[in-house]
């Protein structure tokens, strides 16, 4: 799909397959010039009842009067002044009004808000149009036909491009965190997340580098491993970097939860709606949608993507509970559920972070599913000690309508992984279930800024929709977008 800028002109003549209109409440006139024969049938819906204008309300007329488009379809934007997240309902109901529809060139019209349609089409109409195809065939009934938009503009058009540009780099970061998180555990293996990033590095300026068993072995990432040991696929750990500033900069670094299936080890979930933990690498997806994005748009900053990739799964030789395990930190870790294995392999990523010594590091993981309880599927969870870190991590979540909610990280949280047996275990109890994750992880991050994103109740939806969303990817490119460094003059 093709986005673009295009100049405002008259709408008697402007060719298009679909004009959409966005109309605040009560919906009878866009107040433009050029779009008079618009509000006379505004008007004319408005009065017969068909369209009211409350925000993600629509209306289609076909072969409208007065207008060279086939299609007129009015949007509401609901009473003014419009905020962000009402835009981002309007473009999504704008884009959902053509499914079904033929319409393959579409044009973007409102009387205010042109900035919001050139940041947010991108999204909403990627959103409308994706398809998961890795293992199924095309569905010609399915098939979305836009195949170009373009946002009418009257002024500003210089940096209206520049703001769509940006916008598609995320769209297609959000598609690729989608597509990879979407394959089935024997398709999505941690081998196949590898080459994933390898393909990524080919088609960018991204480096990338895999190590085996045996390298974590000499690494020492006894946690890593010990998950991976109950598994016959191997386990990788993938290193991508992208250098846009200097060598003196030091980098971001954003480390991913990888497990591709998690049947929870001798720790065995329950049967029911298992088949979702193909969704438990969502976390190693979205640092890979991060780079999609990031290379794209050829941010100014250096960035480190850390993947621990591995199956979870009970075979005779898997980590059982109880069990002691060394980690690459040198701190020994009893494996109290095995169930509990994001927070192990998270472990030793964090611990090889410290090697870049980086501004900062975030990790993404699908942790817990007490955070599920906590925030339930609108924010992720986000955990800090660092205030200035967290703060842009919420402000960013806020600009790019990918939110999160700031959770507690108070040192008694930590009282319940204390163990008789190891240096820290790798559960507490119940309670405050997210917290206490939060809190081992939190052990193994003392030498930087470090960031914690729980998206167990954002990275994926169930039931009709059953899917991965590509959160956070938006959240943090434009988290990475505030942290460039200054343009040289």
């Amino acid at each position: 799909m093709k986005f673009s800028i295009a100049p405002l002109k008259s709408l008697a003549v402007l060719r298009s397959d679909a004009l959409i209109v966005f109309l605040h409440q009560p919906g009878g006139a866009c107040g433009l010039v050029e779009a008079a024969a618009v509000d006379a049938i505004a008007a004319e819906a408005v009065h017969d009842g068909d369209f009211s204008g409350a925000l993600g309300s629509t209306y289609l007329r076909q072969r409208p009067a007065g207008l060279a488009a086939r299609r007129l379809v009015l949007v509401g934007l609901g009473p003014a002044p419009v905020g962000a997240a009402a835009w981002s309902k309007a473009i999504g109901a704008a884009a959902a009004a053509l499914k079904g529809v033929g319409a393959e060139q579409v044009h973007l019209l409102a009387a205010d808000g042109e900035a919001s349609l050139a940041e947010l089409a991108p999204r909403a109409f990627g959103a409308a149009a994706y398809r998961y195809t890795a293992t199924r065939a095309a569905d010609a009934k399915d098939a979305y036909r836009v195949a170009s938009v373009q946002v009418l503009a009257r002024r500003g058009q210089a940096a209206l491009k520049n703001a769509l540009a940006r916008a598609e780099a995320v769209a297609a970061g959000v598609a690729l965190a989608r597509d990879t998180a979407n394959l089935p555990g024997n398709h999505g293996t941690p081998t196949r997340l590898a080459r994933i990033a390898q393909d990524l590095g080919k088609r960018h300026a991204v480096k990338v580098e895999v190590l085996d068993r045996d390298a974590m072995r000499r690494l020492g990432m006894g946690a890593l491993l010990a998950v991976a040991q109950g598994s016959v696929q191997p386990p990788r750990f993938i290193v991508l970097r992208y250098d846009g500033a200097t060598r003196r900069d030091a980098p971001h670094v954003l480390v991913g939860k990888g497990v591709t299936f998690d049947s929870g080890g001798i720790s065995l979930k329950p049967g029911a709606e298992m088949d979702e933990m193909k969704f438990d690498m969502s976390g190693a997806a979205s640092v890979l949608g991060c780079f999609e994005a990031v290379a794209r748009l050829r941010l100014r900053l250096n960035l480190v993507g850390l993947i621990p990739a591995t199956e979870n799964m009970p075979d005779g030789g898997a980590v059982k509970p109880g069990d002691v395990v060394t980690g690459m930190s040198g701190q020994t870790i009893e494996i109290l559920n095995t169930d509990a294995e994001g927070r192990l392999i998270l472990s030793d990523a964090l611990t090889y972070a410290e090697r870049f010594k980086p501004a900062c590091v975030i990790d993404i993981a699908t942790l817990t599913g007490a955070c599920v309880i906590a925030l339930g599927h609108v924010h992720s969870g986000l955990f800090s000690t660092d205030d200035a870190l967290a703060e842009a991590l919420l402000s960013a979540g806020r600009e790019a309508q990918d939110t999160c909610w700031r959770m507690p990280l108070d040192e008694a949280y930590a009282e319940g992984l204390k163990s008789g047996f190891a240096d820290v275990a790798n559960i507490a109890g119940r309670a405050a279930g997210s917290v206490t994750a939060a809190c081992f992880l939190q052990r193994f991050t003392k030498a930087y800024r470090w960031a914690h994103l729980d998206i167990a109740g954002t990275a994926w939806k169930s039931g009709a929709d059953k899917g991965a969303t590509g959160r956070p990817v938006t959240l943090l490119v434009q988290y990475l977008l505030a942290q460039q460094a200054p343009q040289a003059r």
